[in-house]
């Protein structure tokens, strides 16, 4: 598990797991350190995906089935010990849905709430019109970088760390956008779901994530761009809403 997963801080008698899935071309660092602004009720599993970090040397994943199986048969074993949460932002919110409509539809087992950041829903009208970066010229490519934020500018103007950065994302970037998902005919989760998104972001149909479950649904919006959750005051905002939302489905739960 060690492979896939990164946790910096172990909590054994912690209630439940909150399995974080990083944005296209992330590491499991920055998700694995929210873990310090949780109290002891909370453990933080942070996915680390092929080609990145202690991965670099595997293929990049060229599918999301590709990427879901992998999660699924590493945490599946974990899952069943206590209540478990998922948060992803991005291409991390499409890589946390899938993998939970994976164990509804094949182990019965789901989150006891879904949070999704950044990102239309996986079947928003939306998404076919939507430009493919992965196919950007470099030039168009760097520029869609600079504009979304969240690359610091010394790996902007390096062109060696460039070298490094740019693939995982143009790999990730390729899987989300041969993701293909249908709006569903009836509710395929029972579990509750938040959306998070920057108030300065592009526009993202949010409202059309409420297709996907019957339980109970909310929308967040914090100030900044597409990585406001970055910025410290947001990330303390983000986490004191996840507590609330995980205190109320533990009780459920329980």
């Amino acid at each position: 598990m060690d492979k896939l997963i990164t946790c910096l801080y172990r909590r054994p008698s912690a209630t439940t797991r909150l399995i974080c899935f990083p944005w296209a071309g992330g590491g499991s660092i920055y998700f694995a350190q929210w873990a310090r602004l949780f109290d002891e009720s909370v453990e933080v599993y942070s996915v680390r995906l092929p080609g990145r970090e202690s991965r670099s040397q595997e293929a990049f994943a060229l599918t999301m089935d590709q990427i879901v199986n992998e999660v699924t048969h590493t945490l599946l074993p974990k899952l069943h010990e206590k209540a478990f949460a998922f948060f992803g932002h991005s291409f991390g919110a499409f890589t946390s849905f899938a993998t939970a409509v994976t164990l509804k539809e094949k182990h019965n087992l789901e989150p006891v709430h879904l949070f999704v950041s950044g990102v239309s829903a996986p079947h928003s009208k939306s998404r076919s019109s939507a430009v493919k970066k992965s196919e950007l010229s470099d030039e168009e490519f760097l520029r869609y970088m600079s504009e979304a934020g969240g690359t610091p500018k010394e790996i902007l103007q390096n062109k060696d760390a460039l070298q490094m950065f740019i693939p995982p994302l143009r790999a990730d970037l390729r899987v989300v956008e041969n993701f293909i998902f249908n709006k569903p005919e009836n509710h395929i989760l029972t579990c509750g779901l938040t959306c998070f998104d920057g108030t300065e972001d592009i526009p993202h149909d949010l409202d059309a994530w409420k297709d996907i479950t019957s339980g109970d649904f909310n929308i967040h919006k914090l100030s900044g761009g597409h990585f406001y959750l970055k910025d410290p005051a947001n990330e303390k905002q983000l986490v004191k809403y996840i507590t609330k939302y995980l205190e109320t489905a533990e009780m459920d739960y329980l």
